[in-house]
């Protein structure tokens, strides 16, 4: 039996990849060995790439994901949140139902902490903000979301980590989870996520989505005891 996964707080609809793809259709993954961030006899983390589903899509060509590749390692492991397939970083697995009970509640009703690292297209002024712009599916265009007045409240939190003449780092962290969240409250204030096939323009186009899960913080299902994971940025 398949355990509910969470793709983002409250979000309800099916998993992007699911959808008609916007863009280049073809599904082409990265190879390699698991990289294991923490492994215990609860918990199994691992550092998911780039381009690489996070749970398998409905088409036959979809089906291969950082989940069945994670099943390859441990038979009992069940995928309890989700990343896009473009983005990177820090995706959690849990070896008992128990257990993904336990982490589900804490992705449900927000009782953890993410942080993302992004590079975006663009200069700030400020070394700091707040974006407050509730989202939406973008129905005739999906994937896409949109900020929209009757969409869910959503909120990112961002801070400068460093500059250059084009670009920006920032560190991020979302305060609500929704579908496509960083990626389009980013550019609705002006600095595009480079790489973003979905929504960057053509001058901020790169060999990857520059989005990557760095650090979550969470209590761990055996115990609570309070658990921080780390995953480095690979751009």
């Amino acid at each position: 039996m398949r355990l509910p996964v969470t793709p983002d707080a409250d979000n309800t609809e099916p998993p992007v990849e699911e959808r008609p793809v916007i863009g280049d259709p073809s599904y082409n993954p990265p190879h390699g060995p698991l990289v294991i961030l923490h492994e215990d006899e609860e918990l199994l983390v691992l550092d998911k790439p780039a381009g690489l589903l996070s749970q398998a899509g409905l088409r036959p060509e979809l089906a291969d994901c950082m989940e069945s590749r994670a099943r390859d390692y441990c038979k009992s492991i069940s995928l309890v949140h989700r990343l896009d397939r473009d983005t990177s970083g820090i995706l959690i697995f849990a070896k008992n139902p128990k257990a993904h009970r336990h982490l589900g509640l804490q992705f449900e009703r927000r009782h953890l902490s993410k942080l993302y690292t992004a590079v975006v297209y663009g200069v700030p002024d400020g070394d700091s903000g707040l974006i407050d712009a509730p989202l939406r599916s973008d129905w005739p265009n999906r994937p896409k979301q949109k900020i929209c007045t009757t969409g869910k409240p959503s909120q990112t939190a961002w801070n400068v980590l460093s500059r250059s003449t084009k670009t920006t780092r920032l560190s991020l962290h979302p305060l609500t989870g929704r579908t496509h969240q960083l990626r389009v409250h980013l550019l609705s204030i002006g600095y595009p996520i480079l790489g973003d096939v979905l929504y960057a323009p053509p001058e901020a186009q790169a060999d990857r989505l520059h989005l990557h899960a760095t650090r979550m913080q969470i209590r761990h299902p055996d115990g609570g005891r309070h658990m921080e994971i780390i995953a480095s940025c690979p751009f």
